[in-house]
């Protein structure tokens, strides 16, 4: 079979490659044309897996004041976390209102004993200064570290990228890859990051497609030239082929099963595999410094009760799994759970919520001073609501993705100054 430059691009391979439209986003792997400053090899120490639940999550029924009158009366039994009876929460002892009986979701069972080992806080009311309820201009805000629609505009690029642009890691030594999304699409925290690949799913391995003469091929056309074009192809493809080549194989040559460390077991769900890849990308030691992971399904206008717990112990899971699994690594390595915005304190007609304002973050790690509740607790009564019906925000975001990155976090969130929260160990 002879494979000439014409057939490439005229063939799959260049719907793969998503040339037009000035990317390579739709190989798998690639992220980003733009390219970042020149960095040495690290370590993974430091690394930062970002995890984003897509929908707006309602942080109000995984993490509530359960015995809270205006709680009580907002929602029915099946939309909110109950101090009593089967179906009860998990207490929480914490500090940010002492007076009210904070509590799990009972499917987050695996979260509460994080939260007990003083493995993972939690930040609650917090969210965006923008009153936006849309979910893709609040997505959109976060990913880019800003708080302004106005300024969605002129930032182009990610608050991730900005970051390990910053600090020296934008794209990295050959062979090194200093941050992945799981989605397929590309995630707009990583825009703007030369070297970070997309890496929906290991087990079929991360070769382009079109096998090793397809590689030969587009390396030989990418192989000169100085330009961003050639620069982010070149990048890309030695990325692609430092995990490929990193992955054990059998001998048929097929990728062989992951054997997860600590008894981890990592369901087949959408958060089980994104976390088992980082997993298995931070044990290849290629210098990840940060994971962006995409969790959907959040959107819960209707008949919440049971999508949500399913939700919620799948997340849960998953979670426990990747802290297992990455125990050896966990004095530098830092989740974060986040969402684009929280849901309506009352329920709807359809027995779900609809968007709303503040939210929580849940942090978990080595480093991270947990067991506690952080932020500012701004009540449930109506004149303490935003707008008269959501969770008030009370803790910029920023502040606490600001904290998990340390310096430079100017560079990720220009023209933000927030004080810390004391999520991490001092």
């Amino acid at each position: 079979m002879t494979i000439s430059r014409r057939g490439v691009m005229q063939g799959g391979l260049a719907a793969g490659l998503g040339l037009a439209g000035g990317g390579l986003t739709g190989i798998p792997g690639v992220r980003s044309l733009a390219f970042a400053a020149d960095s040495s090899a690290e370590a993974p120490a430091g690394t930062l897996v970002v995890v984003f639940l897509r929908g707006g999550a309602d942080m109000l029924a995984l993490v509530a004041p359960a015995d809270d009158p205006d709680y009580r009366a907002a929602r029915t039994p099946e939309l909110r976390v109950m101090a009593e009876g089967p179906k009860a929460g998990i207490r929480l002892e914490q500090t940010l209102a002492p007076s009210l009986d904070f509590r799990l979701h009972p499917d987050a069972a695996p979260l509460a004993e994080l939260y007990a080992a003083r493995r993972l806080a939690i930040v609650h009311a917090v969210g965006l200064t923008d009153g936006t309820r849309s979910h893709f201009v609040a997505q959109d805000l976060m990913e880019r570290g800003i708080a302004r629609e106005e300024d969605l505009a002129r930032t182009g690029s990610g608050w991730v990228a900005r970051w390990l642009d910053e600090g020296g890691h934008g794209e990295g030594e050959q062979g090194r890859v200093p941050a992945i999304g799981t989605a397929a699409a590309p995630a707009a925290a990583l825009a703007g990051l030369g070297g970070a690949l997309a890496v929906p799913d290991l087990r079929g391995g991360l070769a382009p497609p079109g096998g090793p003469q397809a590689t030969a091929v587009l390396a030989a056309l990418y192989r000169q030239g100085d330009g961003a074009y050639e620069r982010a192809a070149r990048a890309a493809l030695d990325g692609l082929s430092a995990v490929d080549g990193r992955l054990p194989r059998g001998t048929d040559g097929k990728v062989a099963a992951y054997d997860a460390e600590g008894g981890a077991v990592y369901e087949e769900t959408e958060a089980g595999r994104a976390l088992q890849t980082v997993a298995r990308m931070l044990k290849m030691d290629i210098g990840l410094r940060a994971a962006c992971v995409d969790v959907g399904g959040w959107d819960t206008h209707e008949n919440q009760q049971g999508r949500f717990a399913t939700a919620v112990g799948q997340l849960s899971r998953a979670l426990a799994a990747f802290h297992a699994d990455t125990l050896r690594y966990e004095r530098d390595l830092t989740v974060v759970v986040m969402s684009e915005f929280g849901r309506r304190l009352r329920g709807n007609r359809s027995q779900g919520t609809d968007h709303g304002h503040g939210g929580a973050m849940l942090v978990l790690g080595g480093r991270v001073a947990g067991g506690r509740m952080l932020g500012r607790w701004p009540g449930l009564a109506s004149h303490q609501l935003d707008r008269g019906v959501d969770l008030a925000v009370t803790t910029d975001y920023r502040t606490v993705l600001s904290e998990l990155i340390g310096a430079p976090a100017a560079r990720g969130f220009p023209g933000f100054q927030g004080a810390p929260l004391g999520v991490l160990r001092g």
